[in-house]
């Protein structure tokens, strides 16, 4: 499929205002409140402040920026959620939102057949990862009240904290080198535990590695236990797994492919989907688990019969901006391996290879593990091999990359434990209890392009600080 450049954003958000204030026209005049106005002075003022105090972060749009999970959301989302705001929707009750409530219901169950659930799945648009992992877990307790949940140590802390709320008992599974969740720590956790649901990731927040979902759920079927799949980093690299996306070394296809016989998945388009923040979604594979929202309001939903989105969410006002951004990219971007969001994602995953290639063939920097999705770990190759000073050197590179008044490349560092890291590198001694790596997460699909270049900067700096 040939492609011709897309308008800019600039041009995008302004017809996209322009279309909304036309709309606001034709429903006629009215006079404003004078309460609404602002002192022009004030306003310059205030503008010109605000703008500059945003020239202090760091450039996340960028291929040098390549730290956190940090992703600039397309143009087209933000002209999409731009329009919506200017209006306002809220996606609670239908009346509040007619037209980005069909979009939700529509993106939600586009997300749901990409992640191979079937298309009676339950589901709605969330804040974030946070509270999709948090409505996952409450049903979980709803459904089996007396139960655990068993969580790896290297899953996302969500799950610790939103338990202590739910005031659930969780149990932790231990996790191998790599930071996937052991099977025979957790069939142990089985046999051992009342156990009524074990999470699992498909993309862990720290090296990106996805747990065996493809042998742990038939595990956990053997034993009458829910899974719930915390997708929201990787979920959508599961488009990776269709027959005509391209091989990739080293990419855990079948872990990701197993995701459709979860109980429920947490996946946030803010991440991997391209939206702007307070975009997260999650999906239940029995719609019957509506029944435990119910609840009463005695002036929301009162325009139609059909289901309104908060009676099957737990939070009530949410913006018809989220759905509208992400309906509009979606189609502009399909769930597509071959277009769309596929080469995208196939970019990020192959920036990773090209980054741990150049790596490998570097003298001043050693890989600590092969990437499983698009996030790196390496170190700075040191004279002694304690992990004092792969600590050291660590930190030390990150500090003088940052810092480059010339050629800033952003990281960040991830602390491991001295068992994993003696583990995949067993000439490590072990003089302190966890030491700081490098982790370079390539969410950007110019990282494929810039992944060398940055690499052999990283590697200059690193032989400069010897």
């Amino acid at each position: 499929m040939s492609t011709q450049p897309s308008p800019g954003a600039n041009a995008l958000l302004h017809r996209a205002l322009q279309h909304v204030e036309d709309w606001e026209q034709s429903w006629g005049a009215f006079d404003k409140h004078p309460s609404l106005g602002v002192d022009p002075d004030r306003l310059d003022n205030v503008f010109d402040e605000y703008l500059e105090r945003l020239e202090g972060n760091y450039p996340f749009h960028h291929p040098h920026y390549a730290g956190q999970m940090l992703k600039p959301p397309h143009p087209v989302a933000c002209a999409a959620y731009a329009a919506a705001q200017r209006i306002n929707p809220n996606n609670h009750a239908l009346d509040g939102g007619p037209p980005t409530s069909q979009m939700e219901t529509e993106v939600v169950a586009d997300l749901a057949a990409m992640l191979g659930l079937p298309d009676t799945a339950l589901g709605h648009l969330t804040g974030g990862g946070t509270v999709a992992n948090l409505e996952a877990l409450w049903v979980a307790r709803e459904l089996r009240p007396d139960q655990a949940v068993a969580v790896a140590e290297n899953a996302h802390y969500t799950h610790g904290r939103m338990s202590d709320v739910l005031d659930t008992e969780v149990v932790p599974v231990s996790a191998d080198a790599r930071g996937r969740m052991d099977l025979d720590s957790l069939e142990r956790a089985l046999e051992q535990n009342g156990i009524g649901t074990v999470v699992l990731t498909a993309g862990t927040t720290g090296l990106g590695v996805v747990d065996p979902i493809d042998e742990a759920i038939p595990l956990c079927e053997a034993h009458g236990t829910r899974v719930h799949v915390d997708a929201a980093y990787g979920g959508f690299f599961r488009l990776l797994t269709e027959d005509a996306a391209p091989e990739i070394e080293g990419f855990p296809a079948e872990r990701f492919r197993a995701i459709e016989d979860a109980d429920s998945v947490a996946i946030d388009p803010h991440k991997h989907g391209l939206q702007p923040y307070g975009c997260g979604c999650i999906l239940f594979r029995d719609p019957a688990v509506g029944r435990l929202y119910q609840h009463d309001s005695p002036y929301t939903y009162f325009t139609s019969d059909d289901l309104h989105l908060g009676e099957i969410s737990l939070e009530c006002s949410r913006p018809g901006a989220a759905a509208g951004a992400l309906w509009c990219t979606l189609k502009a971007l399909p769930l597509a391996p071959d277009d769309g969001l596929g080469p995208i994602l196939t970019a990020c995953v192959q920036a990773a290879r090209t980054w741990t290639e150049a790596v490998e063939a570097t003298d001043a920097l050693r890989v600590v593990a092969p990437p499983e999705t698009d996030i790196v770990s390496y170190v700075p190759a040191t004279t002694e091999s304690s992990l004092s000073a792969v600590h050291e050197a660590s930190q030390a590179l990150f500090d003088t990359a940052m810092n480059d008044p010339d050629d800033p490349i952003f990281t960040s560092v991830y602390q491991l434990s001295a068992d994993a890291l003696t583990s995949l590198h067993p000439s490590l001694t072990a003089d302190r209890d966890e030491a700081a790596v490098l982790r370079s997460v390539l969410m950007k699909p110019g990282h494929e392009t810039y992944a060398e270049s940055l690499v052999e900067r990283l590697s200059t700096l690193a032989m400069e600080s010897v």
